[in-house]
């Protein structure tokens, strides 16, 4: 596989995750509905779930083929690329409040995943039982949360996900929402599988840790959902969902996408292995991102442009800064593309 291609099968498995994962939840709430399953138990679990399905896909394959850094990176890099990418970029555009209810306890809870994520990867693996906590967390976390939505239904993360079971482009008919839930249930994980053998094929060409991939290109494409959603709510001025939208993917991120990697590698009797380069680097930039991101909540300060720039050039930084660690084998790559162009020419 050339390094043009490796590129392309990572960008063809990041469509077939976003489109996947769409149809899934579609599918699933449809069903649900015509189940008569309230609407609050529709967000809670087959939306919030669902929307970290192409991490945790990935993540999982990525596990079990054997590529653990591109596992873990995907989870780090996408909860570092949520805080100083999602939100930096659209903040250039358009103030995010950072007052709407709940928005303090969920920073909380995004400090505290993120400090269990450090806690089960400081030996160098997550353990089964540690992916057990993992889980353990997220079910605690769900059920808190489906607590407080008959308490404070005010909760924009909360409303966030009972609206999106009503939203347009729900399957109506029994064969329909067989075919959106085949669609996802074959694009997810075939689409996951192209992306760790792309990346995994352009890692080994560039001559860098296949963590590096699962850090930028693939942390950036499982994010462009988030992405999608912040830019819409701050071009209709609804961006206080967008905190709430960022703080709940960080938070699936480390306790559902982590857990239910861990489980998988745990049970086939091994331990997911946590590179030492990210825990010496990555998971402190992440845990950065998540202390300003608090300290902005705490604050009640917006994320406004000159925020939005800092953000965003952070982020540039950081992967500038992954750039300089892991040089590409400059050589291997010319040797490659003379080889695509002769085939080209041929």
């Amino acid at each position: 596989m050339t390094l043009l291609a490796a590129f392309a099968l990572i960008l063809a498995g990041i469509i077939a995750l976003l489109f996947g994962g769409d149809f899934l939840i579609r599918g699933a709430t449809s069903l649900a509905k015509k189940w008569n399953v309230p609407s609050l138990l529709i967000g809670l679990t087959i939306v919030a779930f669902g929307t970290s399905a192409p991490e945790l896909v990935v993540s999982i394959d990525a596990s079990l083929s054997g590529y653990p850094g591109l596992a873990i990176g995907n989870i780090v890099g996408s909860n570092i690329a949520n805080v100083l990418f999602v939100l930096g970029l659209p903040a250039i555009f358009g103030a995010i409040a950072t007052q709407a209810p709940g928005v303090k306890r969920n920073a909380v809870f995004a400090l505290v995943a993120t400090a269990a994520m450090i806690w089960v990867g400081w030996d160098g693996g997550i353990q089964l039982w540690e992916g057990g906590v993992l889980v353990a967390l997220i079910i605690l976390f769900v059920g808190y949360m489906g607590v407080l939505a008959r308490r404070k239904p005010d909760d924009p993360l909360i409303a966030e996900l009972i609206e999106a079971d009503d939203g347009p482009g729900l399957p109506k008919s029994g064969a329909s929402i067989a075919l959106f839930l085949i669609i996802g249930l074959v694009a997810l994980p075939l689409g996951a599988h192209m992306i760790v053998s792309g990346g995994t094929r352009a890692a080994e060409l560039l001559g860098v840790p296949d963590a590096v991939i699962g850090l930028t290109a693939v942390a950036i494409g499982t994010s462009l959902p988030e992405l999608a959603a912040v830019m819409v709510a701050v071009m209709r001025r609804n961006a206080e969902l967008a905190i709430g939208n960022v703080l709940g993917s960080n938070i699936f991120n480390i306790f559902a996408v982590g857990g239910g990697a861990s489980l998988a590698v745990g049970l086939t009797g091994g331990t997911l292995a946590v590179p030492e380069q990210i825990m010496a680097f990555d998971v402190w930039v992440m845990l950065a991102a998540a202390v300003v991101l608090a300290l902005w909540v705490f604050a009640g300060r917006a994320v406004g442009r000159l925020t939005g720039l800092v953000f965003f050039a952070g982020y540039c930084t950081y992967v500038a800064a992954l750039a300089w660690m892991n040089p590409v084998d400059l050589g291997a790559v010319g040797s490659q593309i003379e080889i695509e162009l002769e085939e080209a020419a041929e």
